[in-house]
């Protein structure tokens, strides 16, 4: 029996989306072998980190050098097909709006060519000591 790894590193393709793969695991699931349906939140959050990271944004780095930050500021998820245990997924993340304080995100979550997920989400850059919405540097937008 033959047992596919997915790779940390994800993919950017010309259209601008990326693709980061993920494997689902027990852990993951109900007794039945499903995914939990607030896990796919957590597999986004995972794929808008590493497409961050693949842009040379580190979060942690923002926050702490120059105390700043995206935070999730709203999100819309339509669920349509289970995922289940052992599943090799691939959620893409592709920026559809990029204003002054916010940028909103579309991320679909795929197993082959099967949508099982899509998420509408709005995140806002803050200044994180005083919480407010701060504009994004031109240098970040740049890489976005």
């Amino acid at each position: 029996m033959t047992y596919e790894t997915p790779t940390i590193k994800g993919n950017l393709f010309d259209d601008k989306t990326f693709s980061f793969p993920i494997r689902i695991y027990y852990e993951d699931t109900d007794a039945g072998g499903i995914v939990y349906y607030a896990n796919y939140l957590k597999y986004a959050e995972r794929a808008r980190t590493e497409y961050l990271r693949h842009l040379g944004l580190n979060q942690d780095t923002l926050l702490k050098e120059q105390g700043v930050g995206f935070v999730v500021r709203d999100c819309h998820i339509s669920y349509k097909s289970p995922a289940k245990l052992d599943d090799a997924l691939n959620i893409t993340c592709k920026i559809t709006d990029l204003k002054g304080v916010s940028l909103k995100m579309e991320q679909k979550l795929y197993r082959g060519d099967t949508i099982l997920c899509e998420i509408e989400i709005t995140l806002v850059f803050l200044s994180l000591p005083n919480m407010r919405p701060t504009k994004i540097p031109s240098e970040i937008i740049s890489l976005l």
